[in-house]
């Protein structure tokens, strides 16, 4: 574990190229929210050399297609200007929304579906002009039942609610704990599916480009349009979204401010349920997770507010990386392992994690998008009983990108 140290200054950072770096040791660090110039992101991909691209057919043909294959069986699909760079499964699961994405997922994965003739995985990211080839869809073709006017009423209603911000390209939602961001085993009421209400004329509905974990408050971005979860994607792959989360833990660390670098992979526990271990480099399944936290604020060195800057973004990273160093989250069930230790009277048995603060490039402009998430109540219960100030200098905005 590594130290980061950088000049406090009082207030928000500054945002953008103009923004100053402060020093450390070794190299400088760039501030928190830094973005790179315009025109320095990952080019578009290139095309093979000597395949020409077909011609790209409209949305009313692409429609008709779709149709055409629940119908009739095997169909050949070309990947149009608006779909490049999308996921294999992602594209399917835009071009049939009637199909289940795990039905989707296991074609991909049987080999029963080809790109340009070859087999593929469901995470192979397309080229315009590409051809798809589906097999015959079995699925069962009864209309589903229509979902009801009160309940997508309420769905959008309580989306506005939650939202921090919106234009026509994308939203971000102040995601409340305990609800899940996607549907899975017993999880019949979920973000993903909440977005059916906000469905454009074209059938559209706003995507994901992130995840939360259910019980992890605060920002969630998501994208309204195709063009922008592909670039908000993009974003997130090459690493030029910053992201800042809050917790309450237990112990204050030894050395205020530090990086964390372990591997991760998951390990099956008793009950069927799983999570995420640190692991040697090697290990089957083993992804390497950086971290860098801030102490910001304890309590008579029994309780610390951290501040966490994930740079890669494993599953449970931060949960995992900050029971690793012996100082897991306050009412985390799965990392929590600090032996015959009480909660503090007033203090709520609920994760103490929140999704504080994302700036993101914004996928039309490249400017930069800077939200910030208010303490959920439980939080702001804690914070309040602490005497913490969730206002004060944030000094995670020192640590650097990588």
């Amino acid at each position: 574990m590594s130290v980061f140290r950088g000049n406090r200054r009082p207030g928000k950072p500054a945002i953008g190229a103009e923004a100053g770096r402060p020093v450390r040791t070794a190299r400088p660090a760039k501030p928190f929210g830094s973005t790179k110039p315009a025109g320095s992101s990952r080019p578009a991909a290139v095309k093979p050399a000597g395949r020409a691209v077909a011609a790209v057919p409209t949305k009313a043909e692409q429609k008709a297609e779709a149709s055409a294959a629940l119908a009739t069986g095997v169909q050949t699909l070309t990947v149009s200007a608006d779909e490049a760079d999308m996921r294999l499964d992602r594209f399917l699961t835009a071009r049939f929304p009637q199909l289940p994405f795990t039905h989707i997922q296991r074609i991909v994965r049987k080999g029963e579906l080809r790109v340009d003739g070859k087999r593929a995985k469901p995470n192979e990211r397309l080229l315009e002009g590409q051809t798809v080839r589906v097999p015959p869809l079995k699925i069962d073709d009864r209309p589903a039942a229509p979902r009801s006017l009160k309940h997508g009423g309420d769905d959008l209603a309580f989306l506005k609610s939650i939202t921090l911000y919106e234009d026509k390209d994308l939203l971000v939602l102040n995601k409340p704990m305990g609800l899940a961001v996607q549907g899975g085993s017993g999880t019949t009421r979920h973000v993903d599916g909440m977005l059916e209400a906000m469905r454009d004329k074209e059938g559209q509905k706003p995507r994901l480009v992130h995840r939360l974990d259910k019980d992890t408050a605060g920002c969630l971005v998501i994208a309204k349009t195709r063009f922008a979860a592909t670039a908000l994607a993009k974003s997130f792959r090459s690493r030029s979204a910053r992201k800042v989360y809050w917790a309450l833990v237990v112990g204050v660390p030894r050395v205020k401010q530090g990086r964390i670098s372990t591997y991760l992979a998951r390990e099956e526990v008793s009950g069927g349920d799983a999570r995420m271990a640190v692991a040697q480099h090697g290990d089957e399944g083993a992804s390497h997770a950086v971290t860098y936290y801030a102490l910001v604020d304890n309590v008579a060195q029994k309780l610390a507010w951290l501040s966490l800057k994930p740079v890669t973004g494993r599953t449970h990273q931060l949960r995992a990386h900050t029971a690793h160093i012996g100082h897991p989250i306050i009412g985390d069930p799965k990392y929590f392992n600090v032996e015959n230790w009480e909660l503090p009277g007033g203090i709520q048995k609920k994760l103490h994690l929140l999704a504080r603060r994302i700036v993101i490039p914004h996928p039309r402009t490249g400017k930069p998008l800077d939200i910030t998430a208010p303490l959920p109540p439980h939080m702001q219960q804690s914070w309040n009983l602490l005497g913490f100030d969730a206002g004060r200098f944030d000094p995670i905005v020192e640590a650097p990108d990588e």
